[in-house]
């Protein structure tokens, strides 16, 4: 059976909703360079004389002192001033992914913004991993004493701590997200920085060696467990960040030792069970979808078990095939438990075309059982989540701030609330911060292009500055949304 699609009758039952709901043509162009500008206004270190966001300055200046090293740079990975470096390496892994996939879409002026992006986050990356092979850096920020405050980065008064790992004990999460990280950020930039590249790539062998060698998560290290866990501790075990370094580092060097990795350790390290999530906790769902392409385009078959997991993954989020289905909310949007929705939708639209993208190079559809599905379809579903965020919601809101003429103005993020250092010189307190995030007024600050958390299951969303699992933006929200509107952006009458 295959489907034959009518462009007058795509929308799907779920997709149908309200007056509230806008029909207006979406600038993808725009949508795109506010993704890549948001990150500006989450960098960390020291700022350069073309920063965008003017109302950031310098900031966490003194980090790595403790250990008389240079962990300066980096992103702030939410709305607080910590630099988690296992969130920020997955958000790493997806602008270079981002760049690998959809760079040559891009206007120059959005792919050379792109690529700084990225190196923003490597160059500092590569500060965590210089003292291997015994030492890696794992976090900096007491998180309990920031998330007590509410100030600036600029003005910064909570410890700096910089949170580290020595072998033997094993960080192998953390490590193998950024062996993923470098090595995929070596293959975005390899054409305009072979030098960089290279450099890259022999971290991210050195990092992989450190995460398998000592395998284990990095929250078993009883010096550090209790600032981690509460915010970025991977439940799924740390044996996906294995599989997902080695197949990045396939990727970046077609050696077949990492091959045969992924190939023989996939039982043993549990990712043989259909998994319907990709995030920063979770690479399976990435995991299939990027193995699979050895199989789709490389007659790699031994790595067939990857392409079908990839494939059931691809159809449970397709309403016509038989068997599960992943949730939608009422208003179409994808639905997970727990906080933070537009992170699914923004990971998992990015894989929708990425695999689309690896079907339609082989002149090949998805096979749902007795349903072909062809790569256009994947497309139109990844479309609706991109169209939902950008305001075709039951609230007529866009969740990209700054974009439409709707958007978040309460948004969870210090640096947002809280008047800029130009227009306050003075220091703003720990705690003096408070009048300010119990403020019912807007921002002062706008965020351009920085993506909230989003509506519940409900639809509904209320701007409060205090419900940060709604209205706090991440950098690994944003990150796969720069591939997916570079996609759109070049092709803006797909429908």
């Amino acid at each position: 059976m295959k489907l034959h699609f009518n462009p007058l009758s795509l929308i799907f039952f779920f997709f149908l909703f309200g007056a509230a709901m806008s029909s207006n043509q979406h600038d993808y162009s725009d949508a795109l360079s506010k993704s890549i500008l948001f990150f500006e206004g989450q960098r960390s270190g020291y700022l350069p004389n073309d920063q965008r966001l003017t109302w950031r300055r310098n900031s966490g200046l003194s980090d790595g002192w403790t250990h008389s090293t240079d962990l300066t740079g980096g992103y702030y990975d939410a709305g607080d001033n910590v630099k988690f470096n296992f969130p920020m390496a997955f958000t790493t892994t997806m602008l270079a992914w981002s760049v690998i996939e959809f760079g040559e879409l891009m206007p120059p002026p959005e792919l050379r913004n792109a690529l700084v992006a990225l190196r923003w986050s490597s160059d500092y990356l590569l500060k965590s991993v210089s003292q291997l092979p015994n030492r890696i850096f794992v976090q900096v920020g007491d998180p309990i004493a920031d998330h007590n405050c509410w100030e600036r980065p600029e003005d910064m008064d909570t410890p700096r701590t910089a949170y580290v790992v020595n072998a033997p004990n094993p960080a192998s999460e953390v490590a193998g997200e950024i062996t993923a990280a470098l090595s995929a950020a070596s293959i975005a930039v390899r054409s305009s920085d072979p030098g960089y590249s290279q450099t890259l790539l022999q971290n991210a062998v050195k990092t992989f060696q450190f995460a398998d060698m000592h395998r284990g998560a990095y929250s078993s290290n009883d010096d550090i467990k209790n600032d981690v866990c509460p915010f970025y501790c991977d439940f799924n075990g740390f044996q996906d960040e294995l599989l997902w370094g080695a197949a990045w580092l396939r990727k970046a060097t077609g050696d077949e030792s990492y091959l045969s990795y992924i190939e023989s350790n996939r039982e043993p390290f549990g990712a043989s069970e259909n998994v319907d999530e990709f995030g920063w906790d979770n690479k399976i769902g990435g995991l299939n979808v990027l193995v699979s392409k050895e199989v789709i385009t490389g007659n790699m078959y031994n790595l067939e078990a990857y392409k079908a997991s990839a494939e059931s993954f691809m159809c449970s989020l397709v309403p016509e095939s038989p068997g599960q289905h992943v949730e939608y909310t009422p208003g179409g949007l994808l639905y997970k438990p727990g906080g933070s929705q537009l992170q699914h939708a923004t990971t998992i639209s990015f894989l929708l075309l990425v695999y689309a993208q690896y079907l339609s190079r082989s002149s090949l559809s998805l096979n749902c059982g007795s349903l072909s599905v062809p790569p256009d379809h994947l497309r139109r579903l990844a479309k609706k989540q991109v169209d939902y965020i950008l305001g075709e919601n039951p609230m007529g809101l866009s969740y990209m701030v700054g974009y439409g003429e709707r958007y978040p103005k309460r948004i969870h993020h210090r640096g947002s609330s809280l008047p800029s250092i130009v227009d306050h010189p003075g220091t703003i307190g720990c705690k003096d911060g408070s009048v300010y995030f119990n403020s019912t007024e807007p921002n002062p600050n706008v965020l351009i292009g920085a993506v909230v958390g989003g509506p519940g299951e409900d639809d509904k969303y209320d701007d409060d500055r205090s419900d940060f699992r709604k209205s706090e933006p991440t950098t690994y929200i944003n990150a796969p949304f720069v591939g997916v509107l570079a996609y759109f952006a070049a092709n803006p009458s797909f429908s």
